[in-house]
């Protein structure tokens, strides 16, 4: 499965961005696509995730009530909402998928065998 990732650019602060990441064939029900992000010189970071079955979602502290993960069953396509947008979430954000993550394991990158090639976004203060 070969994601792709798009939706990146630059925005003032406050402002908002949504990022697709569409996968050329329908994930299985048990798939998790999560989306991470890494700043200059900074670890990946994980951001949040979502069972592709609709049955979970995780959100990273960082993000939570600013950023919303939705599918779109009929495209094969995750969507990251990104509102109240901060200069700190300035980083490459990357789309991954993973067909067997547990639950507890979500945040984890290592889990994610699927990789999306990256979108800058770019907040300006």
């Amino acid at each position: 499965v070969q994601l792709q990732a798009s939706g990146g650019g630059l925005v003032q602060a406050g402002g908002s961005l949504r990022l697709s990441c569409a996968a050329p064939e329908r994930p299985t029900s048990r798939t998790v696509m999560g989306w991470f992000r890494q700043a200059p010189g900074k670890e990946r970071e994980f951001v949040t995730a979502m069972r592709w079955s609709g049955s979970g979602t995780w959100n990273s502290d960082s993000v939570k009530g600013r950023f919303t993960i939705s599918r779109d069953t009929a495209e094969n396509t995750v969507y990251l909402q990104m509102n109240s947008l901060k200069p700190e979430d300035t980083a490459v954000y990357f789309c991954a998928a993973g067909g067997r993550i547990i639950n507890t394991s979500v945040r984890v990158a290592a889990g994610y065998d699927n990789w999306g090639q990256g979108t800058q976004v770019t907040v300006s203060s």
